[in-house]
């Protein structure tokens, strides 16, 4: 295994339930942090846990082009390179289509498709600079086997998908590696404007699910873990 001390690493989504148990834990291993998310308040109280400076800290709606570009601009102020990107952001609109607007689908798609997009556009480059890195996105089950409802959401995660797929191709030449991790259920926020019946008390714990993407930080130079599928064990549907 990798060890990730010292790593330079960008999680965005910090603010969400995944994101932030995924900065602990990563600060616990002594990385070297850097985290955005769009919520200021409870990004700083996250940086003040973990005794981040202000240099490493940055909110942002990611799906805004000039604000990604900022981003950009402040993560290489504070750091030399990135070795990992974790993008941990992105919403969640779960709805039948009669009750699906415009607004609902390209909300979906700007935030979960054209986000990760600008991500990559502007962290890349500085793997491709040293030929190596890693980049590991979070697509969800919905991103590989739809349900009703998902409509939006699929659509915007399978895009992911296939995005990432084609990017995978034009870096062989590298030692850049793709990850994407396939969750089902995570309790977490995400939940909480989801007008649908859930159990929550069955899905996956946010803590665990972080440690899932703790893991996959420290993937084995000679190897890469192209996909990971974690669900609930009573949803066992792929």
């Amino acid at each position: 295994m990798e060890s990730i001390k010292g790593k330079q690493i960008l999680v965005t989504g910090a603010t969400g339930g995944i994101g932030a148990q995924t900065a602990r834990l990563l600060a616990a291993g002594g990385a070297r942090l850097f985290i955005t998310g769009r919520n200021p308040e409870k990004l700083n109280a996250l940086a003040a846990e973990l005794h981040l400076s202000s240099a490493q800290v940055f909110s942002t709606d990611l799906s805004d082009p000039a604000q990604v570009s900022a981003l950009g601009q402040r993560y290489f102020a504070a750091f030399s390179g990135i070795d990992i990107l974790v993008n941990a952001s992105g919403v969640g609109i779960i709805r039948p289509i009669e009750q699906l607007s415009e607004t609902d689908l390209m909300q979906s798609l700007q935030s979960n498709l054209m986000a990760p997009f600008l991500l990559v556009k502007t962290f890349l480059p500085a793997m491709k600079e040293v030929k190596k890195g890693l980049i590991i996105n979070i697509p969800g089950v919905l991103g590989k086997v739809p349900m009703a409802g998902a409509a939006a959401y699929s659509a915007s995660k399978y895009g992911l998908v296939g995005m990432m797929q084609s990017i995978r191709e034009e870096l062989k030449r590298t030692e850049i590696r793709i990850t994407n991790i396939f969750m089902g259920g995570v309790d977490s926020p995400f939940w909480d404007t989801i007008d649908l019946r859930v159990q929550r008390d069955k899905m996956i714990q946010a803590e665990e699910a972080a440690r899932a993407i703790w893991f996959l930080c420290q993937q084995p130079v000679s190897g890469v873990v192209s996909e990971m599928v974690l669900q609930p064990f009573n949803h066992q549907a792929i």
